[in-house]
């Protein structure tokens, strides 16, 4: 067992007291009796966090690289995120959006600027990707043209028209008829996209810059550039999935800046954005993109609450102050340099940007490495069988990803051959 999986403090124990127990049960049991069990069943039950670890209620101590799925952007219990909460909660928590606050603006305004967005741009707020995802389909309808394009290895969430985006056969099978009109077509394939666009009839492209959960598969910087010439040699709307790779996360503020000409048409945000707090966006780029939803045609009813957009705002102004995104860019180098350090013949390499990783195996046992790790006290997770995913806080250590690399061959030799 490494340190972090043995370690326990004081106040930690504090901790698990007060989680224990409800008519002498644990949270564990109580999780089973009480929630539809969509997830599983939890790996552990975990109580605090502080920077870049969490404790669970036995007190143990574990090393989190993925970050809530790439979301704890600032990690766990970050001052700025605090106090942002608390000092928002004294004046105004929810108004609806038949008022304005003037969080949301900024926050809006912010965004804008960060995403070089030209006059006459626009914001919607939702609440998760999901949702940014299912004004974004909205958005393609309006344009009155029938088809839209997705990829294969797509996933854009779980709600209906999000899901009708996303190509697993096994995510979308039990819940048809979905949306129609959705066509998948393989990524990096030039030629297919270019027959598929040709008749002139695409409402929309839908692509993630890398694709998270298909294992953390970039798009080539020439076919995101084929996408933004093609679409726009249509007219086809170019939508952009930077939930999991915005926010800096790629060390871009979004993945796509990193290429020279690919501008979208519109992008969808969550994750990062509310470093914990739920929050999406879907950005749109330019005065005809922004006309395409008018009045009544979407709403929500929490989305770009104050709270939200004044922990976002605080989120982002670390990020900035603090030049996380470059951190970001050099600690995903850092993960690359040891990991091909090690010359294990076990690692085929590891793919993605900044601190969006993919660590690649030859064979396919990337869950069990990944029970192993927690068992170890690092969080990772296996998005597909030969892929660890590591999407850890911004604020993670050379230190910190040192201490997993040092400790992966370990892992990999608990594995059986021929698992």
């Amino acid at each position: 067992m490494s340190e972090q999986s043995t370690h326990t403090d004081p106040a930690s124990d504090q901790h698990t007291e007060q989680h224990r127990g409800h008519d002498g049960g644990d949270l564990a049991a109580r999780y089973a009796e009480v929630m539809i069990p969509v997830f599983g069943t939890p790996q552990r039950v975990l109580v605090r966090g502080e920077g870049a670890y969490v404790w669970d209620d036995q007190g143990r101590r574990y090393l989190d690289l993925l970050g809530g799925i790439a979301v704890n952007a600032l990690g766990h219990a970050h001052p700025a995120f605090v106090a942002a909460l608390g000092k928002q909660a004294e004046t105004l928590g929810h108004v609806s959006n038949f008022f304005a606050s003037a969080p949301q603006v900024e926050l809006a305004e912010t965004l804008l600027d960060l995403a070089l967005a030209p006059a006459g741009s626009g914001v919607f707020f939702a609440n998760s990707g999901t949702e940014a995802n299912e004004a974004a389909f909205k958005l393609a309808r309006r344009t009155g043209r029938p088809r839209i394009i997705a990829l294969e290895n797509s996933f854009h969430g779980r709600t209906m028209g999000a899901l009708a985006l996303t190509s697993k056969e096994a995510y979308r099978a039990p819940f048809a008829p979905l949306p129609g009109g959705v066509e998948f077509l393989p990524a990096g394939d030039e030629e297919a996209l270019a027959a598929a666009l040709a008749p002139g009839d695409v409402a929309a492209v839908f692509a993630e810059p890398i694709q998270g959960e298909a294992g953390v598969l970039p798009l080539s910087p020439k076919y995101l550039q084929a996408l933004r010439h093609l679409t726009r040699e249509t007219g086809t709307l170019l939508i952009l999935d930077e939930v999991q790779s915005g926010i800096a996360r790629a060390g871009q503020w979004f993945a796509h800046q990193a290429v020279p000409g690919v501008v979208p048409d519109a992008m969808t945000l969550a994750k990062g954005l509310g470093g914990g707090f739920p929050i999406g966006a879907l950005v749109v780029f330019g005065p005809e993109v922004r006309a395409l939803l008018t009045a009544g045609q979407h709403g929500t009813t929490f989305g770009g609450n104050p709270l939200g957009a004044a922990v976002s705002l605080a989120v982002l102004g670390t990020i900035r102050e603090e030049g996380l995104d470059r951190h970001a860019l050099e600690m995903g180098e850092h993960l690359v340099r040891e990991v091909a350090a090690l010359h294990d013949p076990r690692i085929a390499g590891v793919r993605g940007a900044g601190l969006l990783r993919g660590i690649i195996l030859t064979a396919p046992i990337a869950a069990q490495v990944a029970a192993a790790a927690l068992d170890a006290g690092f969080i990772v997770n296996a998005p597909n069988p030969t892929t660890i995913r590591l999407a850890p806080p911004l604020i993670v250590t050379a230190e910190q990803l040192s201490t997993f690399v040092a400790a992966l061959p370990g892992l990999l030799d608990q594995i059986p051959e021929g698992s």
